[in-house]
């Protein structure tokens, strides 16, 4: 591939909506008008704030994505060392415009969460922190990747938090973690090969898989408790459930064989996606 796919495939396409999703659905159903910061923002969390996260994560897992046979598409790409220096120069160019206009537009307290959202983005792949290979931090630092935008949006819209709103967050939160437990465990070999460490292989592949397993749970138990029609979302766990639970008994010898329900898992989220799309639109319209 030429560099301007290879930096593409790096950003993960099929992942954009993650990250660009929460940031409006946050900012649009507290606001309740389409304004030139919503374009902004989304835009920003759609691509840049994507190249950012995985470009950098590309360049610093570079050792153990030549071991891993699944890198190379919808998973991420193998960037040719020549390009690592470059993907890190259009990570912060395409990002810095987006972050001057959004501290323009936000107030103090919007600065501090988009700061620390990017800090993340940042230290989760790059030393001296790289915080991916501190088992459990790593897998909370990867939720935080796609609930701080919506967490970000509230607060740009100045939203006024309840107990509820907090509870929604939290559950985002769980399914974040237990999205990336399940995530880590396709790649124990690999990882252990590269001498990089995770939850999956510090907990082992079944141990990390039951993990999940409850982070999920617990991410549809939580939204029981949200005004209505929230507590519907909590339907919406089931399918993970449904997908994570024939591994519940894998092995660190075959791991790899996780990466069969990760390949659901990422057209499960589309759907999912749609399914909190109508209950938001519910809500909207119960609340107008």
């Amino acid at each position: 591939m030429n560099a301007a796919a290879q930096l593409l495939v790096s950003s993960r396409p099929v992942s954009w909506i993650n990250t660009a999703y929460p940031f409006a659905a946050a900012y649009l159903l507290t606001t309740r008008e389409i304004d030139v910061v919503l374009i902004v923002g989304t835009l920003f969390f759609l691509v840049p704030y994507n190249l950012a996260m995985y470009g950098i994560n590309d360049v610093f897992d570079y050792e153990s994505d030549l071991r891993n046979p699944r890198k190379g598409g919808a998973h991420g790409a193998v960037l040719d060392r020549s390009l690592h220096a470059p993907t890190l120069w259009a990570a912060g160019l395409s990002c810095a415009p987006f972050v001057v206009y959004l501290l323009i537009v936000g107030s103090p307290l919007s600065w501090v969460v988009l700061a620390i959202s990017l800090f993340f983005v940042v230290f989760y792949s790059a030393p001296p922190l790289r915080l991916k290979e501190v088992p459990f931090a790593d897998s909370v630092t990867s939720s935080i990747h796609f609930f701080s935008p919506a967490v970000y949006g509230l607060v740009l819209a100045d939203a006024a938090w309840t107990w509820q709103l907090v509870l929604i967050v939290v559950a985002f939160a769980l399914w974040g973690v237990a999205s990336h437990a399940f995530g880590a465990v396709q790649d124990v070999v690999a990882d252990r090969e590269a001498g990089i460490a995770s939850i999956a292989t510090a907990r082992g592949a079944r141990w990390t898989v039951r993990f999940a397993l409850a982070c999920y749970a617990a991410s549809g138990v939580v939204m029981l408790a949200t005004t209505w029609p929230g507590p519907l979302a909590a339907l919406l766990a089931m399918p993970y459930l449904a997908t994570l639970w024939p591994f519940r008994s894998i092995t660190d010898v075959t791991a790899e064989e996780a990466t069969r329900g990760w390949r659901r898992f990422l057209w499960l989220n589309q759907l999912t996606g749609f399914g909190v799309t109508l209950l938001l639109i519910w809500w909207w319209f119960l609340t107008s």
